[in-house]
């Protein structure tokens, strides 16, 4: 359960600055368009991303209503105040659109009138492929068609393995510009003619639930992508084959466009690799993915790819970020789709959480030496390790949506460091053993396989948290109680005691025994603990045992609050 909890975390939390660009543009005419971003363009606001574009008026995005009532002879009017609606309006009469998601349909007025073109350029972050299909109500939706030759593929053709969205009856509809009336939008009565354009949305009147988006199915092991992190290895790429003819895919790498303004730096692609089993010599072969390669798939097949990362061919620089697409065309030339792959150079900075099992404790009675306990003593410790390597001991940590410009997704110290009305979603994790609102980096050493950090832990006479101390106790409570009512502070050493922890992590190159070595070094890390404890006896007291710490975030960059 640990671990699953851990997995998730992890997953929540990563920093999601990170981004592989392409430009999308976007033929309009004056009036009302459909349009599909295949990429999420939540980077900047609407009126960044029209900026240049003062012919775009209205931006409505459509959000598919499962109770959405189907429409009768022609698609829906867009109108303010209806769920399946938000809309951004450039005058700023209406903003409840404030970002443009990916894999969304939206509906884009221009000035002018049908006869008047306008080119609206896009950057967009790629995503996976999605669709959702709703039964009860009308789908807006776009695909990811190939446009091979100057040319896409018909309707009938794209749909042929998912024939329920063109069955005799079903009412297509396309945009063509001009105001909302019978000429806009327009039904297409001829699909087998009619071009399926990957920028476009259209309108389905058709009763079907399902997930249908290209004839080719693409799956992957982790779902935003080809998300390699500071620390994966291998992505599992799964490509079924929905059609009843062999398709053969080829797949190239495509190079990341520049990052737009305040997002994170792109410092190159990403050196992806190909691994392949070789059932002679029972063992795996890896080859470096460059330019393109093909993979034929069996009528109403699949077949699975391990896409790999070469971490030996990336910078050494902690802060470099590698981004580009794996794209998939197929020798239909009815798909085009575009993965991202993303990943940054292998690093310890993150937050890490886990416990030191205290299986040794010297003993100071003459009459029983030695160190063995009984059993073990677990001791939960969170540990902190930024981008620049300072190491922190935190007592308590907040992973959610941060006050900060932007509200991005992070970590801080404090409550108060997360953004109001979205605290029900963060995750708190605290430290019982260690003082109050503390973020400890007094000591030395380092975090690295090989290497000990060592910190140095203070507990006043008078804190909370030391053992002495009983609020309610006279005899404990540091006071000097008077006659006349009266309080008088006491002094260190006079009723409790001040203690000094000095904490010993020796991080090794592989696991205690009994401890699985899967994610060794880089989403587990662990090895020898040490304690020295002063104040609680007259001489010192030595414990040990083992430690291991399991990877909580990669985000390096922490909000001390």
């Amino acid at each position: 359960m640990k671990t699953l909890f851990l997995a998730l975390i992890s997953l929540c939390f990563v920093t999601a600055a990170h981004a592989q660009w392409q430009t999308t543009t976007y033929a309009l005419k004056g009036g009302w368009n459909s349009i599909y971003l295949h990429g999420d363009a939540t980077h900047a606001t609407p009126d960044e991303l029209f900026a240049a574009n003062p012919e775009v008026l209205e931006v409505w995005r459509w959000n598919p209503n499962p109770s959405q009532v189907q429409f009768i002879s022609s698609p829906l009017l867009p109108t303010s105040g209806l769920a399946e609606w938000t809309t951004w309006k450039r005058d700023g009469s209406v903003t409840t659109l404030s970002q443009l998601l990916g894999q969304t349909a939206y509906l884009v007025k221009c000035s002018g009138s049908s006869s008047d073109s306008h080119s609206v350029t896009i950057t967009q972050r790629m995503l996976p492929p999605s669709a959702s299909w709703v039964r009860n109500g009308a789908n807006l939706m776009g695909f990811p068609s190939c446009n091979a030759g100057g040319s896409y593929p018909s309707i009938v053709n794209y749909f042929a393995t998912f024939p329920a969205a063109i069955a005799s009856g079903v009412k297509i509809y396309k945009y063509v510009g001009g105001e909302i009336g019978p000429s806009n939008p327009i039904q297409v009565f001829s699909p087998s003619f009619e071009a399926l354009d990957r920028n476009q949305s259209y309108w389905f009147d058709t009763e079907v639930v399902g997930n249908f988006y290209a004839p080719l199915e693409v799956s992957l092991s982790k779902a935003g992508g080809l998300d390699f992190g500071r620390s994966g290895s291998v992505i599992t790429l799964h490509l079924r084959n929905r059609s009843a003819a062999v398709n053969t895919v080829t797949l190239a790498l495509v190079a990341s466009e520049s990052a737009p303004a305040g997002q994170t730096a792109v410092t190159g692609s990403v050196p992806l690799t190909l691994r392949t089993y070789d059932a002679n010599s029972l063992s795996w072969t890896v080859t470096a993915i460059s330019g393109s390669f093909t993979q034929a798939i069996a009528p109403n097949s699949s077949v699975e790819l391990s896409i790999g990362i070469d971490r030996g061919a990336m910078s050494t620089d902690s802060s470099a970020f590698y981004a580009s697409l794996l794209r998939l065309t197929d020798s239909s030339n009815l798909i085009d789709i575009y993965l991202p792959a993303q990943a940054q150079v292998a690093s310890l900075a993150g937050l890490w959480i886990g416990d030191a099992t205290v299986s040794k404790v010297n003993s100071k009675v003459a009459s029983s030496p030695g160190s063995t306990t009984p059993r073990s003593f677990p001791l939960r410790y969170i540990l902190h390790l930024n981008n620049a390597g300072t190491a922190r001991l935190l007592s308590q940590v907040y992973l959610g949506t941060l006050v900060d410009e932007g509200n991005p997704e992070g970590i801080c110290t404090k409550e108060a460091g997360l953004k109001a009305g979205t605290k029900a979603a963060a995750v708190r994790m605290s430290v019982a053993h260690l003082p109050l609102d503390s973020a400890i980096t007094a000591g030395s050493g380092s975090v690295a396989l090989g290497a000990t950090l060592v910190r140095n832990i203070s507990i006043p006479y008078n804190s909370p948290t030391n053992p002495f101390v009983h609020q309610y106790h006279p005899d404990h409570d540091n006071k000097d109680a008077r006659p006349d009512g009266t309080n008088i502070g006491l002094a260190d050493g006079v009723e409790s005691y001040g203690i000094s922890r000095q904490v010993s992590f020796e991080f090794t190159n592989s696991p205690p025994e009994g401890v699985s070595s899967v994610g060794w070094g880089s989403t587990v890390i662990g090895g020898n603990y040490t304690e020295v404890l002063s104040g609680l006896h007259k001489e010192s007291i030595r414990t040990s045992g083992t430690f291991i710490l399991q990877r909580a975030s990669e985000n390096g960059a922490i909000t001390i609050n």
